[in-house]
């Protein structure tokens, strides 16, 4: 028996079995064909229109230039299309398998639950199943073992890895294998029947460096498949659903660069306001029923203020109806010279009304004169209502705006009052302020007194010394001046008779000579009569 009847089919055939295939199939397909039909290009100035479209177009040959199109014979030049889009496949039932996506990449044993009924849970027929079991105590030793075997073999790579010296690894015994070769014979394998093959394993050195590239990026992994989304049953979608769903254009507010006609409501649809919600605040409501009760408030308080009014205005008008009768009734009484009882008792209760008043205003007066100086009284009684001219003449300044015109006694049978200043009525003669207006003590005790500190704050402590020092005494003084004597007042001239330029003697003149004209002399006559004389000429 041959070797490969014991041996698995191969999964991939080489390319000369490959090739003997192709001729085995190509020889069948002569032999079942009743009729052969190839391909062939037009013969050359009749292809006009003709387009090469597939191999058999070029018939093993290269491409034809009067034809003016791109042109790929044998698939020269043409770019591959490489696409990752997966072939239908079907299931038992004839339906298309939508779960190949997710399958795409994953082994075959890996378990992916990509349908409804997979979310449905299974019906338990038979407790007994094997399958629903759990295993067994030797089970779970051995599964124990093989993943302790697993973590150590990884550990211990990994501290080895980690070492600065590295040991060499420890070899696995040797394996002994008793082969029989398929060809018996003397001439074959030294006339032995069987053969015993010791194997072991190859000694590796530790400082050798890697034979293969060991920092290649490697792509991942395909991740986990997609969690299966369940979709209800399709339906028909309505208008209204359509419009909802439709998207509208964006339009810029700003650019327009092709200068568009955009409609108003294109615009707003593009502003996204239709997808907006209208949310009115319920503080709105609040507001319109406070503003309604405050409305309602203010009719109220109008309408009472108006009934008030119209209250008001009726008795008003009943006081003037009230009070015309009662002149109408004084008017006929009077028309018939009757004179009222009432009309008597007003009119003396107006006098002792004004009579005591006027009491009041006295007493008052009164009052606040003594208020005011005791001891002046008198004084200020009799002197509050004086004239200018007396009060000028008595040496009393005027206090006040005199409203009726008093005489004093002490004005009489004096050279003083109207005549003074007057000179018996020359008014030629200046002698109005001849005399001092006051002369008493008090006068010249209150004019011209600073006040006692005025100075201190200005000069300091040193006042006194400085009013001391005599530094400032003139070396000449004014003729007739003496200093022993002490001036209680302020400084007073002495008129002066003389009169160094003769105007009172000029003035004098002029009023005796008044009324006369002015005597013509001889020289104007003479000097109008050449001046005649000079014109004529």
């Amino acid at each position: 028996m041959a070797l490969t009847s014991f041996l698995p089919a191969p999964t991939q055939l080489s390319q000369d079995q490959l090739e003997a295939e192709e001729k085995v199939r190509s020889q069948r397909i002569r032999q079942t064909a009743l009729v052969a039909s190839r391909r062939e290009p037009p013969p050359y100035g009749h292809r006009k229109g003709w387009v090469p479209r597939s191999m058999e177009d070029f018939a093993d040959g290269g491409a034809f230039p009067e034809v003016h199109m791109a042109q790929f014979p044998l698939e020269m030049g043409r770019k591959k299309k490489s696409s990752n889009a997966l072939a239908i496949q079907v299931d038992a039932e004839g339906k298309i398998k939508f779960d190949a996506i997710a399958r795409q990449g994953q082994s075959k044993d890996k378990v992916i639950y990509s349908k409804f009924t997979d979310l449905i849970p299974k019906e338990v027929i038979n407790e007994d199943d094997p399958e629903l079991q759990r295993p067994d105590e030797e089970c779970i030793k051995e599964l124990t073992e093989k993943t302790r075997s697993a973590l150590e073999k990884q550990v211990s790579q990994k501290v080895a890895a980690a070492m600065p010296v590295r040991a060499a690894e420890k070899l696995a015994p040797a394996q002994y294998i008793r082969y029989t070769p398929s060809q018996q014979g003397v001439a074959f394998n030294s006339g032995a029947k069987q053969r015993v093959i010791r194997m072991v394993e190859m000694q590796k050195d530790p400082m050798e460096p890697p034979r293969f590239k060991i920092n290649k990026k490697i792509p991942r992994g395909p991740p986990s498949p997609p969690a299966p989304v369940m979709h209800s049953p399709s339906r028909k979608m309505t208008v209204k659903e359509q419009q909802e769903w439709k998207i509208p254009p964006c339009i810029s507010n700003w650019k327009n660069a092709k200068g568009y006609t955009i409609p108003l409501d294109k615009r707003l649809a593009a502003d996204g306001r239709g997808l907006q919600t209208v949310h009115i605040n319920e503080n709105f409501a609040k507001l319109a029923e406070a503003l309604y009760i405050a409305d309602r408030k203010a009719r109220e308080a109008v309408e009472m203020r108006a009934q008030v009014e119209r209250k008001m205005a009726q008795k008003e008008k009943e006081k003037k109806e009230e009070k015309l009768r009662e002149l109408a009734q004084i008017a006929r009484e009077r028309r018939a010279g009757i004179k009222t009882h009432i009309e008597k008792e007003e009119n003396e209760t107006r006098e002792r009304d004004e009579i005591r008043h006027e009491r009041r205003k006295e007493r008052q007066h009164d009052r606040n004169l003594a208020r005011a100086a005791p001891d002046k009284r008198s004084k200020l009684q009799r002197d509050q209502d004086r004239d200018i001219s007396e009060l000028i003449a008595l040496g009393v300044p005027n206090q006040r705006a005199a409203t009726e015109i008093q005489y004093d006694q002490r004005l009489f049978n004096q050279n003083k009052g109207m005549d003074s200043g007057f000179a018996g009525g020359e008014d030629e003669l200046y002698n109005v302020y001849d005399q001092p207006w006051r002369t008493g003590k008090d006068m010249a005790q209150n004019v011209y007194r600073p006040t006692k500190n005025a100075d201190k704050e200005t000069y300091g402590d040193d006042l006194d010394t400085l009013m001391k020092n005599s530094r400032f005494v003139p070396d000449r003084e004014f003729s007739g001046t003496d200093r022993r004597q002490r001036r209680e007042g302020p400084v007073q001239f002495e008129r002066d008779e003389e009169d160094p330029f003769g105007l009172d003697k000029f003035l004098e003149e002029a009023k005796q000579h008044g009324g006369s004209k002015r005597p013509e002399s001889g020289r104007s006559k003479e000097y109008e009569h050449e001046g005649k004389k000079r014109r004529k000429e």
